[in-house]
């Protein structure tokens, strides 16, 4: 086995670990319009811990899982936070049959997306996070007059052997 040397740091698959939140905040900290709602996509669950930590109580995270049979996300979350919150959930919903699984639908919809907006989407998180926003749009499962902030987390990587 290696040993670790003191300029080396190892962090976990997903950086699901509590330095993480720190790193989450400051990306929380740089918006500067009013927002009721913060979305991200779900793999670790350990963005939406930091947003969660960051975001003032009347805001909301949510959180769209990327992964099908993932409730172990809810514990996963609440492990990160340093204490309890309330002001947020994990829709698990949009998984499209789990991990990178995509359909037509996702598939046509992040097309579209991109040739809308200009903006590049992955199938793999925040794809999905946005047909889930868009889809919960269109159902009204929102408030009136609430702001969303969805966050592209990157992972573009992640498009690469997908075509739309």
């Amino acid at each position: 086995m290696l040993g670790l040397k003191p300029q080396q740091y190892w962090l976990p698959e997903g950086g699901a670990q509590a330095l993480a939140l720190k790193g989450v905040a400051e990306l929380v900290n740089e918006i500067d319009v009013a927002y009721d709602i913060l979305c991200v996509p779900c793999g670790t669950g350990a963005t939406l811990a930091g947003i969660i930590e960051a975001v003032p109580d009347q805001v909301s995270g949510m959180g769209f899982a990327a992964l099908k049979n993932a409730e172990f996300l809810h514990t996963d979350v609440e492990s990160l936070l340093p204490r309890p919150c309330t002001n947020w959930q994990i829709n698990h919903n949009y998984h499209f049959g789990g991990f990178a699984k995509t359909s037509a639908e996702l598939m046509a919809f992040i097309a579209d997306f991109e040739f809308k907006t200009g903006i590049p989407l992955e199938p793999v998180y925040t794809g999905k996070m946005m047909y889930a926003v868009y889809d919960l749009i269109a159902k009204q499962s929102f408030k009136p007059g609430q702001r969303i902030i969805a966050v592209h987390t990157g992972g573009l990587q992640g498009k690469r052997g997908f075509t739309a």
